[in-house]
């Protein structure tokens, strides 16, 4: 929370359009948090993962500060495009894609893609002839609070086969990416995908394919209720790493930030509907906010992201509590496994801030996140 926050709340409230749910993201503190990686990893390309938090004024500061943009759609490129990145700025990084969606993205001058199997490297042979591709391995992702180590990625082994197919194809064989899960705490997680990526370059250039790039994926957390290291340490823990592993030949590297660009620059201002018990005899209460898993709070899902939540009452008794959204599915309850503790005094219509909410919000609340389209409905 900020000064600048606290006081576009506070006039916002003056003037009585405090009529719903709302995310305030500080641009001061995304700019202090891009010098931070900038900083902490000097040698290394920043590329802010869009899907993170795609508006404009976000992408438009990043496009002027420097950084390169990782996208996970045409939509998100041609959004990073509009704020005035150049295309050898962006990085289409889904593993994921159409083949439609890589001509389109071919055309707008994108040369940088994702793979982590045979199949998408011949797609971009056919329709983005002359790329460059870095193939994704997975990563266990042991340490982080949202895990990424099923859906994207390959087995180390089968990387050499995936590039080197890219490179009989045609394409310019680059590099290896991975991702050691989101809301990563600890910096030493980046060690055994390091030493997996030096094996594969060792391997491919026996095969006289030299690789170029080591893609350091995301996984840079924000703080919610628990501390988290400073970003100087990430950059010593990786640096170290880099050393072990590649000696003096260190490849060039790349980051995609985005819960740790944009994460801590956000508050969401809610109000509370409803407090109840579900019997007389029950000592739990149930805290009902106008905001939920499906407008906005998608992270509580399991209960992985923990927000801090403060009230107008901190510093009152407090007692644990269920906290749920309003919406009528029954799985739009954010915090029931681990209650959560809020002051005995909130009632009916207070306001709570839920901090560190500036990633991933508002995304999922709408049907624009990654820039894929809705479900088309038909009603006959």
């Amino acid at each position: 929370m900020t000064d600048r926050i606290h006081e576009f709340l506070r006039d916002r409230r003056a003037r009585g359009l405090d009529d719903g749910p709302c995310l305030v993201v500080d641009l001061d503190v995304v700019r202090d948090n891009y010098s931070a990686f900038a900083s902490a990893l000097p040698d290394t390309r920043v590329f802010y993962a869009v899907k993170a938090n795609p508006a404009a004024e976000v992408l438009e500061l990043l496009a002027k500060l420097g950084s390169c943009f990782d996208a996970a759609s045409v939509v998100e490129i041609q959004q990073a495009l509009d704020a005035g990145a150049t295309p050898d700025r962006i990085s289409y990084g889904n593993t994921i894609k159409k083949e439609r969606d890589i001509a389109r993205a071919f055309a707008l001058g994108i040369r940088l893609f994702a793979v982590d199997c045979e199949a998408e490297v011949e797609k971009i042979a056919r329709v983005a002839p002359g790329s460059r591709v870095f193939c994704r391995i997975l990563c266990d992702g042991e340490g982080a609070e949202w895990p990424l180590s099923r859906k994207f990625g390959c087995a180390p082994d089968m990387a050499p086969r995936v590039l080197e197919t890219a490179h009989r194809l045609g394409l310019t064989a680059y590099g290896i990416s991975f991702h050691v899960g989101s809301q990563q705490r600890n910096p030493r997680m980046w060690d055994g995908a390091l030493k997996s990526a030096s094996s594969i370059f060792r391997e491919l250039a026996e095969r006289g394919i030299f690789l170029s790039m080591v893609n350091l994926g995301g996984g840079f957390p924000t703080k919610y209720l628990k501390n988290v290291p400073a970003v100087k340490a990430y950059g010593q823990a990786i640096f170290r790493s880099l050393r072990k592993h590649f000696g003096n030949r260190i490849p060039e590297t790349i980051i995609e930030p985005g819960r740790g660009m944009v994460g801590n620059a956000g508050v969401i201002e809610a109000e509370v509907v409803l407090v109840s018990k579900k019997a007389d005899t029950d000592a739990m209460r149930w805290v009902f906010l106008d905001i939920g898993k499906f407008n906005g709070l998608a992270e509580t899902m399991d209960e992985m992201i923990r927000y801090p939540i403060r009230t107008e009452f901190d510093g009152d008794e407090t007692a644990p509590c269920i906290i749920a959204g309003p919406t009528c599915d029954s799985v739009d309850v954010l915090y029931e496994k681990e209650p959560y503790a809020l002051p005995i005094s909130l009632e009916i219509g207070s306001k709570v801030l839920i901090e560190g909410t500036g990633a991933y919000t508002t995304t999922y609340s709408a049907v624009g996140f990654n820039g894929f389209p809705p479900l088309k409905s038909f009603v006959i």
